[in-house]
């Protein structure tokens, strides 16, 4: 039987998180704090390594599905709950940061909040963030999901989503699960189609983000809307 292998002294990165900081650690060795111990003949880190290079990138892992990820070798229900809830969490730490000032205040918070919920979908997702005449995020929602090139959004249905929420003004978001966050054609026509509908029911439309692994891409900075 392959025992456990384990690390050198001084080379935990709990170790050397407390040491050093957060920001000293790989996405492996963050990763691994939070697997805690590896597999058969793999430290933590290893399993880390080997789960980040199977999935493609962390965000790929953390949004994968329940039977994806439980059937990588390592990881399992126990710890694909751990990965989702630490997920949730910082999740909900930027929904509130983005709940207490002015979007406009925060642009890298929101920035943040839509990767962590688009960069690593599969699929094709259109979401809106409704905002306050304060421009403070009332709710967040996933309003349509498409298939790997595409997605179906009909303005009709984004305009009662809207006004259900009460919302004053809005910022759309969708991914490009290529991996290129470059806006299309299609992307700007449907965007200035939102903006119209909405306008006649006095809701601004303040910006439309293109989300991929590659980055973040504002419809407002590039003078799109």
């Amino acid at each position: 039987m392959t025992p456990i292998k384990l690390w050198p002294p001084g080379e935990r990165p709990r170790e050397k998180l407390l040491a050093r900081g957060a920001d000293a650690l790989s996405d492996a060795e963050l990763l691994a704090i939070v697997l805690r111990h590896g597999a058969r003949g793999q430290t933590a880190v290893d399993l880390a390594r080997a789960l980040l290079a199977g999935f493609g990138s962390l965000g790929a892992l953390l949004h994968a599905d329940r039977r994806s990820a439980c059937a990588a070798p390592g990881l399992g229900p126990a710890r694909f709950v751990e990965l989702q809830a630490m997920v949730a969490l910082v999740r909900r730490m930027l929904r509130e940061t983005l709940a207490g000032a002015s979007v406009l205040s925060s642009p890298q918070q929101v920035r943040d909040y839509l990767r962590l919920t688009l960069s690593g979908h599969q699929h094709e997702a259109f979401v809106a963030l409704f905002l306050d005449a304060q421009h403070r995020v009332l709710c967040d929602r996933e309003l349509f999901r498409g298939t790997l090139a595409q997605t179906s959004v009909y303005p009709r249905e984004v305009v009662k989503a809207a006004l259900a929420a009460n919302a004053a003004a809005v910022i759309f978001a969708h991914n490009h699960p290529s991996g290129v966050a470059e806006p299309s054609r299609a992307d700007e026509l449907l965007t200035l189609a939102l903006k119209d509908a909405l306008a006649l029911v006095d809701i601004r439309v303040l910006d439309h983000f293109v989300v991929a692994r590659s980055g973040v891409v504002s419809f407002a900075e590039r003078g799109l809307l």
